[in-house]
């Protein structure tokens, strides 16, 4: 933190990629902009890529969600935890369904983004001191996969493709200014940096299910996201036109795990019930 030009207590912000297994923690330096402070490899998510639909899908969420110190809890089953905080109200208007989706220790997941031990305690400590210092929430973006004209290009075909450009769009708006975006939700999808025309000081709104208000993303942020999708829908055509291979829209596999703790799978041997020789893997004490 002290390279970085951090004060100890300044708000942070929090980046989920599901391909890539990474959770990333951005801080505040003393300049105003949102640095990348520590990407921690994911010890497990559940599911397949896209967002959680019902109660029981094994799915991880992907959207924004606001932690208050309320969701932290430090008397966790697993270690401990904070709650993600779904349905947010995007969820809520697309009538999806959940409980408890957390992000927690003990590399064990079902429909919660899972971490070492080791790891959610300097997670957990950085939230904490977050709140200290005065941050009244802070934002977790979940997403896909990093939202690259490349990964873009390689889940063309997924019916949730539509749903990922509108979370492309938040990612687009943080990349370009360092801060975490305004998120609000209207006519069931997200809006980014909205604010009412001619005076930011207005509060509009918005009604998760209702046509949205009249509003203009500020100048600065709305040139500068135009001029990356512009740079990023001309690098995604180009892929698309050389005919970039597609990924499958199913994985056919339960979710993910970064290669760091794969590498620490042990394999053991049992005999199962008829008699068969099978092989199979344990995890090792991720809590180091």
């Amino acid at each position: 933190m002290a390279t970085l030009n951090m004060e100890f207590g300044s708000p942070i912000l929090l980046r989920v990629f599901k391909v890539e297994a990474e959770l990333e923690v951005w801080k505040e330096d003393r300049k105003g902009r949102f640095v990348l402070l520590k990407t921690y490899p994911i010890c497990k998510w559940s599911g397949d890529l896209g967002p959680k639909i019902t109660e029981g899908d094994r799915q991880t969420p992907e959207g924004f969600y606001d932690i208050t110190p309320a969701q932290m809890n430090p008397n966790s089953e697993y270690y401990l935890s904070f709650n993600l905080g779904f349905p947010n109200a995007f969820d809520r208007a697309h009538e999806r369904t959940g409980t408890h989706l957390m992000v927690h220790g003990d590399c064990s997941s079902q429909g919660c983004y899972a971490m070492t031990d080791a790891q959610i305690l300097e997670i957990f400590a950085l939230g904490r001191e977050s709140f200290s210092g005065g941050q009244r929430s802070f934002q977790v973006q979940a997403f896909p996969f990093r939202m690259t004209p490349a990964n873009m290009a390689r889940h063309r075909g997924n019916p949730h493709m539509p749903f990922w450009r509108m979370l492309k769009d938040g990612n687009d708006h943080f990349e370009v200014t360092h801060r975490p975006p305004k998120v609000d939700v209207c006519n069931k999808r997200y809006v980014f940096n909205a604010f009412a025309p001619g005076d930011d000081a207005i509060q509009l709104k918005f009604d998760p299910y209702g046509e949205c208000p009249a509003y203009e993303v500020p100048p600065e942020i709305a040139q500068a996201v135009r001029k990356k999708q512009r740079r990023d829908d001309q690098e995604f055509e180009q892929l698309v036109s050389q005919g970039v291979e597609t990924a499958p829209i199913k994985s056919g596999r339960d979710g993910g795990m970064h290669p760091t703790w794969v590498s620490k799978l042990r394999p053991r041997e049992i005999i199962d019930e008829h008699g068969n020789l099978k092989l199979v893997v344990s995890k090792t004490d991720f809590s180091r």
